[in-house]
């Protein structure tokens, strides 16, 4: 197995979703293919944007494009992909982060191996890029970042430095990296009331909700999340909200939630707000899989949030 680079363009001609797909010509079969199993690096070329190195992901396997004869498509595991929390620049102090395309006096190359969608990434250079997109103390930085020394971490509390791999595959780090780029993605407001609630510390009150659980075979890709409210994030985990097929309007199980919580939770125009950055939107297949297996196929266990309320 081997590591690589992978180069991918937001408004692509391939049929790239990096979540989930690679699309590839036959040039690269063979390094790919020796790739199946590892992991692999995003990175975004200068001519399409500044975002320089981005997410990393596993492939599981390659399968040849279904009716196009010569090209191939890379399969992403499922529950791999991981944006990364700052993205990581192509220089660092003028020299490239990969080693394969530095000159001996430390200037960046150019032409050949630069410009190669498929680019072969030694481990040193994936775990530099990986710590500085990644880093370790992530936990600790969500942690600290409103309350400087919460109780959970104590005085004198460190970073307990695991190895990169362990980090990408644990389910808390996961958890707070997809929670952070949810988040931010949405400028901390609720995507469906359109509300930024914040408590008296600054801790926004917004939640980042998967839109196909992880357990079902959902990424971590924040076009697999919703920065939602408690209540509405309760509401969508059990079917009782969705998004419709136009990516905007917001759909209501109308016989389990009653009118005067649709008026008080929602926004008035019924529409789901949208990051900014059009990268970030939900993906249609995610909203289409929550509506065909979650909404309104099922009933709320115990009470709902809202009741009581006045």
């Amino acid at each position: 197995m081997v590591k690589l680079v992978l180069l991918h363009k937001a408004d692509s001609i391939y049929d790239d979703v990096p979540d989930d797909v690679y699309d590839f010509p036959r040039s690269y079969l063979k390094a790919i293919e020796d790739a199946v199993g590892d992991w692999v690096v995003y990175y975004e070329p200068v001519k399409a944007g500044p975002r320089g190195y981005f997410a990393v992901a596993k492939i599981e396997r390659v399968i040849p494009k279904p009716g196009a004869e010569g090209r191939f498509l890379a399969m992403i595991e499922p529950g791999t992909f991981l944006s990364f929390d700052r993205e990581v620049p192509r220089l660092v102090e003028g020299r490239p982060m990969e080693a394969a395309l530095t000159e001996p006096d430390g200037t960046p190359k150019k032409g050949g191996a630069v410009q190669r969608a498929v680019r072969r990434l030694p481990e040193a250079d994936f775990a530099r890029i990986v710590n500085l997109g990644l880093p370790q103390e992530l936990e600790q930085i969500e942690a600290t970042r409103y309350d400087p020394q919460p109780a959970e971490l104590g005085e004198g509390a460190e970073v307990f430095e695991r190895p990169v791999l362990e980090r990408l595959t644990r389910r808390p780090y996961r958890e707070v990296a997809f929670r952070r780029k949810v988040r931010e993605a949405y400028g901390y407001r609720c995507a469906m009331s359109g509300l930024m609630l914040r408590n008296g510390g600054g801790r926004p009150e917004v939640q980042a909700a998967h839109i196909r659980p992880v357990e079902s075979q959902g990424s971590d890709s924040v076009r697999n999340g919703l920065a939602l409210s408690g209540t509405l994030h309760w509401m969508f985990d059990r079917g009782l909200i969705s998004v419709a097929d136009d990516c905007e309007t917001i759909l209501v199980s109308h016989n389990k939630v009653p009118g005067d919580v649709v008026g008080r939770l929602l926004a008035p125009d019924g529409k789901l707000v949208r990051p900014e950055d059009p990268r970030n939107v939900p993906h249609p297949e995610n909203l289409r899989w929550h509506r065909e297996n979650v909404f309104g196929r099922s009933l709320p266990e115990g009470p709902a949030p809202w009741a009581g309320q006045g």
